[in-house]
């Protein structure tokens, strides 16, 4: 839905160097709606320029974790475009032609000190309670590094930073502005040929024809950086929105270093594409209402950048929980038989059009179907840890129950299985017992276990002459 609005160009350009985690796909999912909500495109660039770092098979692993969620890129890797190549790698010869422009316009020099004496600069800095930063002492001798570079010297190129300050408007908070003097002069190429992020994220998003940086905040600091070399090189630099970052339940940053999950566990843990997405959207972003269940559609619909607010969003488990939950209830049926095939494999689409009614309003994962439903594929063995007969509940009522349940069944009562219950309601209340309480003893009876599926409903799932055998062996269990 565009409304008027100017189709942004957008981009996630992740680095190879892992799994993804909620935190920096919730990003991606922000530059994703971006672009879908303003009818524009979303570029997936692979920022694979830390080689220290890479990881074999971390590509394949990010556009697996995109797919999954739906998150499909108009440009990039296995999508080619008109931009491309769209990994940093293969396109250094591009950085060095730009770099080699920076040089000429003196906006950046070739730096030779070792890492030895910047070491020694740095405990200088510390030591004398100075902000850490290059002294740029290869600034003013660059005939010598001229010559130590044709020397076999190893060097980088740094850039300078220019006087004054650095301010931009950022769509999600508002009017940044940084000192120039506490800015670096930053490495744009290492010693070994490669860019540094710095200048292969501003040269890539402008040929890219970027028009919105949607990041996480923590590049805050290096956008005045940025800023300057698109000084440099003449471009006008893209709209920023630095958002907030995504915090676990210990209130520190979701980080591969810390354990956060990979994104795509939660899809083998049972929860829902839809659901993920519409819970990360929810980390940062607010739709204006009160309400929180979202399909990709809707959120595409209602997303803005101004809607993101600027305070960190805290990663909530059990939120998740509800949304995947709520989002179970709201499938067709025909869906979620489709989706019940791998998670109660062997069943017959048949089988599993009737088990939709007993499972659909209690899943809250789809894993969750194996367990409700495994009593009523196959046998249905007591918990070790059940008490039986349950509190509440004495031997001689439990007993007369079990013999009740059998006579009900055996009379042909699962065809009203409403008309049932509401019998074997009156006979506990007769004793004085709850049905919520006593109804326990069927509850373990036909499903191991205190509780499940509806038990007069798994009764009538599981048929007749198996759910007089289990009442039967129930009852002989209290007369051991």
């Amino acid at each position: 839905m565009t409304d008027g609005r100017i189709p942004m160009r957008t981009r996630f350009a992740p680095s190879p160097t892992g799994p993804l985690h909620f935190g920096s796909v919730r990003t991606a999912l922000f530059a994703w709606l971006a672009a879908r909500s303003s009818g524009g495109s979303c570029i997936l660039r692979i920022e694979d320029t830390d080689q220290e770092r890479y990881l074999e098979d971390s590509e394949a692993l990010i556009m697996e974790t995109l797919l999954w969620l739906g998150l499909t890129w108009d440009e990039g890797p296995e999508v080619g475009g008109p931009h491309g190549p769209y990994i940093q790698s293969q396109r250094t010869d591009v950085y060095r032609q730009h770099a080699d422009v920076l040089m000429e316009r003196g906006a950046a020099y070739w730096c030779t000190c070792s890492p030895e004496r910047l070491a020694e600069m740095r405990e200088q800095q510390r030591a004398a309670r100075r902000p850490t930063r290059y002294d740029r002492r290869c600034l003013g001798r660059q005939d010598e590094v001229r010559e130590e570079r044709a020397a076999g010297m190893a060097a980088v190129l740094r850039q300078l930073i220019a006087p004054g300050r650095t301010t931009w408007d950022d769509v999600v908070r508002g009017e940044i502005s940084f000192d120039n003097a506490d800015i670096d002069d930053q490495v744009l190429l290492k010693s070994d040929g490669f860019p540094t992020y710095h200048l292969a994220v501003v040269v890539d998003d402008h040929l890219m024809e970027i028009t919105h940086v949607i990041r996480s905040d923590e590049w805050i600091p290096s956008t005045p950086k940025h800023l300057g070399l698109y000084d440099a090189f003449e471009w006008t630099p893209p709209r920023f929105a630095h958002v907030p970052p995504v915090l676990g339940e210990d209130r520190q940053k979701l980080s591969k270093r810390r354990g956060a999950r990979n994104v795509l566990e939660y899809g083998e843990l049972g929860y829902l594409a839809p659901a993920v997405v519409n819970a990360m959207a929810l980390l940062g972003w607010s739709s204006g209402t009160e309400e929180e269940v979202f399909t990709p559609a809707d959120l595409v619909e209602r997303f803005s950048l101004e809607r993101v607010n600027d305070s960190a969003a805290v990663f909530d488990p059990k939120r998740l929980d509800s949304l995947n939950g709520q989002h179970i209830r709201r499938l067709p049926v025909e869906e979620l038989v489709e989706l019940l095939e791998f998670w109660l494999p062997g069943t017959s689409k048949e089988t599993r059009r009737k088990l939709v009614p007993l499972l659909q309003e209690r899943m809250v994962t789809m894993r969750d179907a194996t367990e409700l439903a495994a009593p009523l594929l196959g046998d249905a063995p007591w918990d070790d840890d059940v008490v039986f007969p349950p509190r509440k509940v004495d031997k001689d009522t439990a007993i007369a129950l079990l013999d009740a349940g059998c006579a009900e069944v055996e009379r042909g009562a699962l065809e009203d299985v409403t008309a049932m219950r509401e019998r074997l309601t009156a006979m506990l209340e007769e004793r004085g017992v709850k049905a919520r309480d006593g109804f326990r003893v069927l509850y373990i009876a036909i499903l191991g276990r205190a509780q499940g599926v509806p038990v007069f409903d798994a009764m009538a799932f599981i048929g007749s002459e198996v759910s007089v055998q289990r009442l039967r062996a129930a009852r002989a269990r209290l007369e051991l």
